[in-house]
């Protein structure tokens, strides 16, 4: 919130990963309740992020997480399915946002509100570093879950992302309900009929 304004931070987590949701969060901070040590949540440990991310839960004006799961991924594509989580995460806000500021260079076109990229937001605004936060802790504990669903993968390690590890599971197990069909190596395997 600057002057007045509510401004709402956004960034995901899971662009890159072969398996799982991207996951897209919105916050709008409260000014008069500042949080310490927020920051991009690549750079943070683990421990931290989760230490940070009931904070921010409980101080911030309205946040929102959404979820773009692997089938919607698959059907548009992970660049507008990231855009698409951004919408829905900011429309999901409440009190609404006035503008939104989007880690990155990009824009989504559906904004329901005003919006301005920043090229390494979630390092700089601390509505970017808490929403970093949010999307990431949410993925994280998601693929923990994920593993007990889908032993075999190393899902809780990993959280989805293309390790050797995963490969060679992929490799073995063939790929499970929430995998990106669309993103190689996965659509790899299954075009060379490897699996299935």
């Amino acid at each position: 919130m600057i002057s007045g304004r509510l401004i709402a931070g956004v960034d995901e987590a899971g662009r890159g990963p072969l398996a799982g949701p991207v996951t897209v969060a919105a916050v709008i901070l409260d000014p008069a309740r500042p949080i310490t040590g927020l920051n991009d949540s690549k750079k943070l440990t683990e421990a931290k992020r989760e230490a940070l991310y009931p904070q921010i839960i409980e101080t911030a004006l309205a946040h929102c997480v959404v979820m773009v799961m692997p089938d919607e991924i698959d059907r548009i594509n992970i660049y507008q399915a990231t855009m698409t989580g951004m919408c829905r995460a900011i429309a999901g806000l409440s009190p609404a946002a006035e503008e939104a500021w989007i880690d990155g260079n990009a824009l989504p076109r559906e904004l329901p509100c005003p919006g301005r990229a920043i090229i390494g937001g979630d390092g700089l605004e601390p509505a970017i570093s808490a929403a970093s936060i949010l999307a990431k802790v949410t993925r994280d504990r998601w693929m923990v879950a994920l593993d007990q669903e889908h032993p075999g993968y190393g899902f809780a390690v990993h959280k989805g992302y293309g390790t050797p590890a995963h490969l060679d599971a992929l490799k073995r197990l063939g790929p499970c309900p929430q995998h990106r069909r669309s993103f190689a190596p996965v659509k790899l395997l299954v075009d060379q009929g490897v699996l299935f």
